[in-house]
Formats: structure tokens, sequence, C-alpha cells
């Protein structure tokens, strides 16, 4: 099978590749500009619309926001996981340090993870409104991406059924430890990166025992939503 070839996508000045991605979100200048301003807003008000109309009123947009984010509070989650994942580039020097794939891997995830650290107070909120049937499509997609741009950046050969079964098993053990996170009371969320080192650990049994991809990720998904349940977040 010979490997689909990489296609560019721009975000802001930097391109993006991918194998998989038919798309990725585009914001203009006014929208990068409340959007990153609304993130700062987060640690104190959360995920909410409030946070939106705060950094529109700042950046001098009035009565717009609605126009500019018909997805609302969602737009600043999605804005947020976007601009995160495509900042992981900017590790690919430290990943040369780093001896075999597993540990690239762990080490992306890690990096990814401490960008929440500034949100992870309301990152609940955002989980909720992950959940919600109008958004899930774009979170699940967004996770996708976030796998696949993680497999690539360790130079990831694999071309065959593999190469799915990577991405499914990568976007589980990322999606289960970044919602572990949100209740990690741990100095330096030790506890965090040891729950990773667990899932990461579980992938090279778990995901041989099951021989099915779909099944794979029924699996996953049932495991995250017991989880946000039991947080309180009524899937």
């Amino acid at each position: 099978m010979n490997r689909v070839p990489r296609t560019a996508y721009n975000l802001g000045t930097r391109s993006f590749y991918s194998h998989t991605h038919p798309s990725t979100p585009f914001y203009t200048p006014q929208q990068q500009d409340i959007l990153s301003r609304a993130l700062k807003h987060v640690p104190e008000h959360g995920f909410t619309p409030e946070s939106l109309s705060m950094a529109a009123r700042e950046a001098g947009y009035l009565d717009i926001t609605h126009a500019l984010f018909p997805k609302g509070a969602w737009s600043i989650a999605e804005y947020h996981m976007v601009t995160e994942r495509e900042r992981l580039k900017g590790h690919l020097p430290a990943l040369e340090e780093e001896k075999g794939v597993g540990r690239k891997i762990r080490r992306l995830c890690v990096e990814r993870l401490k960008a929440n650290k500034d949100v992870i107070g309301h990152w609940q909120e955002a989980l909720a409104l992950m959940a919600l049937p109008r958004n899930a499509p774009g979170s699940m997609a967004e996770l996708a991406k976030l796998a696949d741009e993680m497999w690539y950046l360790t130079g990831d050969p694999s071309v065959d059924m593999n190469w799915y079964t990577k991405r499914a098993s990568l976007a589980s053990v990322y999606a289960t430890t970044e919602v572990y996170m949100t209740q990690d009371t741990s100095a330096d969320f030790a506890n965090t990166w040891a729950f990773l080192d667990r899932r990461l650990g579980d992938v090279q049994t778990l995901g041989k025992g099951v021989g099915n991809v779909t099944e794979y990720i029924s699996f996953t998904a049932h495991s995250i939503g017991n989880i946000l349940n039991s947080r309180g977040m009524r899937l």
C-alpha cells in the first residue's frame, strides 16, 4: 500500500501537514484576536460566553460575537485545542533527545497536557461542551488530528491497518489522561504522568487483544463516558 500524500493546510502563518485531515479550522485575524484574549479570561470566568464577550469588548468589537462565533463558548475550547496541537511541532528539537518512539510519544503527550495547566480548573467545562451533540463531531475530529500529528512528529512509517490502530490507541490514552488530569491535585501533576505511563503500558496489551478498530474505539468511548459521568457530567 502506498503512503497517502500529505497535503498542506494553513492555520495562521504555518502550514499543517497530514495524511487524513480534510480541513483545519481557519481563523480570521479578528477571531484570533478575540479568542486569544478569551483564553486569558478562562482561569477566572471559565469557558463561558462571558469570557468571549469580555474579550470582544477588549478587542474593540461590540455586539458581533454571535456572528463571529455561532458556536459560542465552544469556540474558545476549540481554539485552545487547535493552537496547542499546532504548537507541538515546536518540540521537534527536544524529541531528538528521546530514544525510541515510545519515549517520543510520551514526551508529546506530556507537553500537550502541560498546555492545559492554566485552564485546568475549568477544563471539565470544556469537556462538557465537547460532549454536546452539536460539538461532538468536531471534538472527535480534533482528537484524531492530535493523535495523527503526534505520530507524524515521531516519524511514524506505518501505512497499513496498524496506522489506524496506533492512532485510535493514542487518542484513547490522551483523552482518558486529560480527563484524569482535571481531578489531579498532586504536586506538578505527578499522578497524571503516572496514570499516563500506565495507560501507555495498557495499550501494548489491550490494543493487541482487540482485533477490530471499531470495537476498540467503542471501548474507549465507553470508558471516557464513565469517567465523565462519575465527575457529574451527564452525557
